[in-house]
């Protein structure tokens, strides 16, 4: 059976002080759902935050992996790097991953390769903007940036691989899908990983929804039969906010 899933993406916020605040707040709340929990804090204070995480029923992951597993690759981090520290779940793929630093499905296609040579977890990314979806390619764009990044994979592979759906349109802008739209293209992903590898793989396959999820809206959005959770923003940098969405199951 598939897992539900919030997953906080910190992006690059927090220091330090910052981040030691912010797990001192996620502590004290209480979790009523059976929701797994994940934050995504930034490379510099994953060993705090895993250190500081050992003991509670939170998962810190990585936002991100170079493909390459040692070399001359400045300012980057390896799966062997990360798994070092305790870490075993990398983010892949993030919109803002593929939009500022040119992030292709092809590399992506390396970096899943990377990380599951290392028995890693992978939360892979993908999703429409606004040009695709008011032209009506959205099926088309999130179906091929599935396809050229993990259609050369064994099945047995998605056993540790998590897909989220995040509408670029919706990050970081106030906008939101409906739960409807969520639900409609979530099942188009459930149908697209079965057309390839059956339906047994796609029904255990968590498909999470990104963009914008609020507490206000969450309940609705993981309401809908494929929506399995949430890769949380904004709102993951707020702990009563966040665990209002991880309750929200």
């Amino acid at each position: 059976m598939r897992k539900n899933i919030v997953a906080g993406n910190w992006k690059m916020n927090n220091d330090l002080a910052q981040t030691q605040s912010l797990i001192t707040d996620l502590k004290k709340q209480t979790k009523t759902s059976n929701a797994e929990v994940m934050i995504a804090p930034p490379f510099t204070n994953l060993w705090h935050a895993f250190e500081s995480l050992r003991q509670d029923d939170i998962e810190v992951v990585a936002q991100n992996m170079h493909f390459a597993s040692n070399g001359a690759y400045t300012g980057e981090v390896s799966a062997s790097m990360l798994k070092s520290i305790g870490v075993q779940t990398v983010i892949l793929g993030h919109s803002e991953r593929r939009e500022y630093f040119n992030e292709t499905d092809e590399l992506l296609a390396k970096k899943v390769d990377a990380a599951l040579a290392k028995d890693m977890r992978i939360i892979f990314c993908f999703g429409e903007e606004l040009k695709d979806r008011k032209k009506g390619w959205e099926e088309t764009v999130v179906g091929n940036q599935i396809e050229n990044a993990l259609f050369h994979l064994e099945a047995s592979a998605f056993q540790n691989i998590v897909l989220a759906y995040e509408p670029v349109w919706a990050i970081g802008t106030g906008e939101t899908a409906t739960p409807e739209q969520a639900q409609d293209m979530h099942a188009f992903i459930r149908k697209t990983i079965a057309n390839k590898y059956g339906n047994d793989i796609a029904d255990e396959v968590s498909i999470l929804y990104g963009g914008s999820v609020k507490p206000n809206n969450a309940e609705e959005i993981f309401s809908k039969p494929d929506v399995d959770g949430g890769l949380i923003g904004g709102a993951s940098l707020n702990a009563k906010d966040f665990f209002a969405i991880v309750n929200a199951f």
